[in-house]
């Protein structure tokens, strides 16, 4: 018999709707999952479960009240420990914050309460998401569900985690360099970096710039695309918000993959790759070619997108840290000091070289879907490594001299914006959960959300590539 907090978000929504589940119900049964797995993961952080059980009581009476209700009525949820909510322990992930409680919600979170969800606490991130392994000096390490030995990826690790250990049906994240899709591919669950402005926030330093976005987290397309719905909206607080965006996302699109002509890549034409992470993702193609009538392996041209992300990385620290960095040094993370220290020795030259760039990079990105429908390739360039590394120095005995090259999947479609869709693809050679990105034209996320959403069908109906589940009897 199915527990109701194995329900994904649709399901449980629907059966909200039809008077079958109460929201007390899941509620309820969400909170004893959490409690009983979570002290092994470390993945919810604070958490609220006696107001929630109140909301969760206040939503059932309005079922039956003929009120009308959001698309998220009923649903539990996380919130990662970057957005900050009301009355409730909001850390960063950092010791300059380790009692901070926000007198308010932030913007994002206002959204997701107003559309009926509720939340049951907060999800473990790195410090200011700094670093794509979920460890901080507040709360330590996040474990991974499918080995608790490795990381689960970050920043939005501890989202990921709770999602695949099935203690909620949906979770917010966030993503600069990769910090919604590394944690989703490693734990075997979906993201959506969806294309700068179509989720607002007024929380940037830096208004006009692509590189950090807000989105949803969860066990299915439909899920991720329910959630992504709530979040899409116009906000004039963001400059690069849309006023179209909500309508973008209302409806499902229908996809047919055959008509498509896809491009297959396994490093970007840049990055370095494990080699059995390399084989992996050609093995999975052979599965999905069949649904492709063109497809070809063609990698684009990102030009310096390496140095690119590099400067513009440090420049997006430098907004946001200076206080922190020269008052309270002592209490911040070795990631955080790196970064900023980055931005210390640029001048003006590399940010105007970086910001031409990327400019540059974002129209040979478009030239390239001029050509191609979409763009898979691997989320992740090495499979989750050992929780006690800060992160991984090498790759093919290849060693790295900063903590995101290995990253270089990710962030290297950052840099231009384009929508991304993590989808799980089964498991690597090593045991563990593995991921690809979906990718496609600025603004046409729900193109690429209707792609995502075919393919996770075809990939259910193979053992090899179906979304793994963790057993988490340890």
């Amino acid at each position: 018999m199915t527990e109701p907090y194995e329900l994904d978000a649709c399901a449980a929504r629907d059966a909200i709707l039809k008077s079958a589940l109460s929201p007390v119900e899941l509620v309820s049964s969400c909170i004893s999952r959490i409690e009983r797995v979570d002290p092994s993961l470390n993945a919810v952080v604070a958490n609220c479960f006696n107001r929630a059980l109140d909301e969760a009581k206040k939503a059932e009476r309005a079922v039956g009240s003929g009120a009308k209700l959001g698309p998220l009525h009923g649903l539990p949820i996380l919130i990662k420990d970057l957005q900050d909510t009301k009355d409730l322990r909001t850390t960063y992930g950092s010791l300059l914050y380790k009692d901070h409680v926000p007198e308010k919600d932030e913007s994002n979170v206002s959204v997701l309460r107003e559309a009926g969800a509720i939340i049951l606490g907060k999800s473990n991130t790195p410090e200011f998401g700094a670093g794509a392994h979920t460890v901080n000096k507040v709360y330590g390490a996040t474990g991974n569900p499918f080995d608790i030995t490795r990381t689960c990826g970050g920043s939005s690790g501890g989202s990921a985690v709770a999602l695949a250990a099935s203690m909620v049906p949906l979770a917010s994240g966030s993503d600069s360099g990769g910090s919604l899709r590394i944690p989703a591919a490693y734990c075997g669950v979906v993201a959506h970096r969806s294309t700068p402005g179509i989720v607002p926030t007024e929380r940037h330093s830096i208004g006009y710039t692509n590189y950090s976005v807000q989105g949803p987290m969860a066990r299915t397309v439909a899920d991720t695309q329910l959630m992504l719905s709530t979040l899409a909206r116009y906000d004039d607080r963001d400059p690069l918000s849309t006023p179209w965006a909500r309508e973008r996302f209302q409806k499902s699109v229908s996809v047919d993959l055959f008509d498509l002509k896809v491009a297959f890549c396994d490093d970007l034409g840049f990055a370095e790759v494990d080699d059995g992470l390399r084989s992996i993702f050609w093995e999975r193609v052979e599965h999905l070619k069949p649904l492709f009538k063109n497809w070809v392996d063609a990698a684009p041209n990102l030009l310096d997108v390496r140095r690119c992300n590099w400067v513009l990385r440090a420049v997006h620290f430098l907004s946001k840290h200076r206080d922190r960095y020269e008052n309270r040094r002592d209490e911040l993370g070795q990631n955080v000091i790196d970064n900023y220290q980055a931005g210390l020795k640029l001048d003006a030259m590399d940010i105007t070289w970086a910001l031409q760039e990327q400019t540059n990079i974002f129209r040979s990105m478009s030239n390239f879907f001029e050509d191609y429908d979409l763009l898979i390739c691997p989320t992740n360039a090495i499979p989750p490594f050992p929780i006690e590394q800060r992160y991984c120095n090498q790759i093919n005995n290849k060693k790295f001299d900063n903590y995101v090259e290995w990253m270089a999947l990710t962030w290297g479609l950052t840099i231009p914006g384009n929508p991304i869709t993590d989808l799980p693809c089964g498991l690597d050679h090593t045991g563990m959960p593995f991921g690809l990105q979906i990718c496609g034209p600025h603004f046409s996320d729900s193109f690429v959300l209707g792609a995502a959403s075919v393919l996770e069908k075809s990939l259910s109906e193979n053992e090899i590539t179906t979304r793994p589940v963790p057993d988490l009897a340890w």
